[in-house]
């Protein structure tokens, strides 16, 4: 039992890389790890089962702290069962003080364990083991977060605004995480001509765009879904990346 544990600590241990997991469950969730093996976790999904196995599969054993939290959806209830288990030292939010009966769940369990909340503003930077998180925009009903390690980059925009969509960036992104119910032909995605895009499947629309995956593939980014290719990984050594999905998907 002793060396299946060193064996498991072993193979889990930081590899000097940023990685980036998105679990295939029901709405939106992230886990970042840093490179010296901080976690954050942006968002959680829908499925509070489903992302406790999918922490609990990625995350060491032993690990039962979380460097940030953040959270663009109000209705998130997965992040509180999150935080059932794991204990948050910084947690942000969007700055909604509209009654929530589940973001109030989320505030007591955070001052349950003394954690700092603070809103989500504009211009907003963080520093956590040599990764930059920062707030390009956000209002009471989501957010657009991007995340720079060294020449790579990840921009969050699966819960945007259509007001957001109409936005220009100078600077590139490596990945975009995107929502499958909005076209991607739009200012922000160009602007940022990702490398590859993430659909997620968190914003529900009455009409989502009828697109292949040929038509969303601006810029000719590589397309990924959790639908079709399960579990994906985005990994960075800060010049390069790569992505990872599941094995199940490829058989």
């Amino acid at each position: 039992m002793l060396a299946a544990l060193l064996t498991l600590a072993w193979i889990q241990r930081p590899d000097a890389r940023l990685h980036v997991f998105f679990p295939a469950l029901h709405g939106d969730a992230a886990l970042v790890q840093t490179p010296n093996g901080l976690y954050l976790l942006i968002d959680g999904g829908s499925d509070p089962d489903a992302l406790v196995t999918a922490l609990g599969r990625r995350m060491p054993f032993w690990q039962r702290d979380l460097a940030l939290v953040i959270l663009t959806s109000p209705g998130d209830a997965a992040q509180v069962a999150a935080l059932e288990r794991y204990r948050a030292h910084r947690a942000l939010a969007l700055p909604s003080s509209a009654p929530n009966a589940t973001r109030d769940t989320w505030r007591r369990l955070l001052a349950r364990d003394a954690t700092p909340v603070r809103a989500l503003r504009v211009g907003q930077r963080l520093e956590i083991d040599g990764v930059t998180i920062q707030t390009l925009d956000c209002d009471d009903a989501g957010a657009l977060i991007r995340l720079d390690y060294g020449a790579t980059s990840v921009v969050f925009a699966h819960n945007v605004t259509p007001a957001m969509l109409e936005h220009r960036f100078t600077r590139r992104a490596s990945l975009l995480v995107y929502p499958w119910q909005y076209d991607p032909h739009t200012p922000l995605v160009e602007s940022l001509h990702p490398t590859a895009i993430i659909f997620s499947d968190g914003h529900q629309s009455r009409h989502p765009p009828e697109q292949t995956y040929h038509e969303r593939a601006v810029g000719g980014a590589r397309l990924y879904h959790e639908r079709v290719d399960g579990d994906i990984e985005w990994v960075s050594d800060g010049r390069r990346a790569h992505i990872i999905i599941s094995e199940r998907a490829g058989q």
